[in-house]
């Protein structure tokens, strides 16, 4: 520890630290700019419609949707006025709180997903899976939900992050209920 009491980097802790940044930002970047060549969909347009079509009923209350896409309410309000321009999400009062507003996503969004998936799904396994052994990727889900269970205390549990387990809940985190696989 240095005298100021500033905990530094060690030189694997940076080698790793920057292996990690560069990483994320160039699989960012590559899932980005595949979107955007073959769908003409942002990143975070594409995720907004696919959270929207986990859900059940294909709807969130916008509350429950900034939370699964990790969005603050502003710049998620925005995203979600330029899907509704588009035709492929809709925003209704709920019915039994007409303060809560519930995004749907439509049947038109819901054919721009499904257009827009197999080409993104090939991205992220090209660049994010392929080169990884499935011990790896075991290893990189584990090491990424202690990270985030750092960060978010609340949320590492949720399946609304980790999306649906196996049938046997032997991949769920613990609470989290199993789903069909």
């Amino acid at each position: 520890m240095a005298e100021d009491g500033t905990r530094w980097l060690d030189a694997e802790e940076q080698q790793t630290w920057r292996a990690f940044l560069w990483t994320t930002r160039l699989l960012n970047e590559t899932l980005e700019r595949q979107l955007q060549r073959d769908s003409g969909l942002p990143h975070t347009y594409y995720v907004i419609l696919a959270m929207l079509s986990e859900a059940p009923g294909r709807a969130l209350t916008m509350t429950e949707l900034a939370a699964v896409v990790r969005s603050s309410p502003s710049r998620l309000s925005h995203a979600v006025n330029r899907l509704e321009q588009a035709g492929w999400v809709r925003r209704v009062k709920d019915p039994g709180d007409r303060r809560t507003t519930i995004a749907e996503l439509t049947d038109e969004g819901f054919t721009v997903l499904e257009a827009a998936a197999p080409g993104h799904v090939e991205t992220v396994r090209r660049h994010l899976f392929d080169p990884l052994s499935r011990e790896d990727v075991l290893r990189l889900r584990e090491i990424l939900r202690t990270l985030l269970a750092n960060l978010d205390p609340g949320a590492a549990g949720s399946p609304d992050i980790f999306g649906p387990c196996g049938t046997d809940a032997t991949d769920c985190p613990a609470g989290t209920p199993a789903g069909p696989s």
